[in-house]
């Protein structure tokens, strides 16, 4: 099947190779941006790679194509209280188009001389539960925003981006716990952060602070803990 290959292509162009400063110019000149065009061209490169096989270019046109109209609509129609609705809209646009080619395409191609179908499912989990994971939980929390005076100064204390570099790390932890069969081990990373984490915010007496945080960190764990189940099955 060509679908694994063509998520993994997806993930990467999408979250890893796309820089924050390109999502910010795109968003103010729209169509007009030219990180819109390389993003494209990026997205269709990637494809064609993971294909490995020159005969599917038409595969890789076809994202291309499609992966323009998607993220120029989202651009165009977006507003400060629609961007996290669009950016829903705009993954799972992507995804039908990438599920639509393999199920027309499916079964022919194989990367059997590259990657084995475990390696590879294994590799595109990993991938997810990095930035694209990070993105997904600051997307569905962001209908909170329980930051007061009293916890913008204690940011001043904190490195940065600490937050997400943590989830990142928690996630590939929990999820290597899984695939070893050591789920002591989950139990063990939630007892951690517990005891570091929610002491620190207990102390400063933010009960708002503390349940956000306490959400951002189920949904973590969370998806760590499902992906690895499903790259079990």
């Amino acid at each position: 099947m060509i679908f694994i290959p063509l998520i993994l292509a997806h993930l990467l162009g999408d979250f890893i190779l796309q820089p924050n400063s390109w999502v910010a110019d795109k968003e103010k000149k729209k169509g007009r941006s030219v990180y819109l065009y390389l993003h494209v061209f990026i997205h269709t490169l990637l494809t064609i790679v993971f294909l490995w096989n020159l005969n599917l270019w038409w595969i890789a046109l076809i994202i291309g194509v499609t992966h323009y109209f998607i993220d120029w609509a989202k651009l165009n129609f977006q507003t400060s209280k629609t961007k996290r609705t669009w950016f829903f809209i705009d993954q799972i646009a992507h995804v039908l188009v990438i599920f639509a080619l393999s199920f027309f395409y499916f079964p022919y191609f194989k990367l059997e001389d590259f990657f084995n179908s475990q390696n590879l499912k294994l590799f595109t989990a990993l991938v997810f539960l990095t930035v694209p994971a990070s993105i997904f939980i600051k997307t569905v929390i962001s209908i909170w925003t329980p930051i007061t005076i009293e916890h913008s100064k204690l940011q001043t204390e904190s490195l940065v981006n600490a937050g997400k570099y943590i989830g990142i790390l928690e996630r590939l932890l929990v999820f290597v716990f899984i695939l070893v069969d050591h789920w002591e081990g989950v139990g063990f990373m939630i007892a951690a952060k517990s005891v570091f984490r929610f002491s620190d915010l207990a102390e400063a007496k933010q009960r708002k602070l503390t349940e956000y945080v306490l959400i951002g960190t189920l949904l973590s764990f969370g998806i760590a803990v499902l992906t690895g189940i499903l790259i079990k099955i």
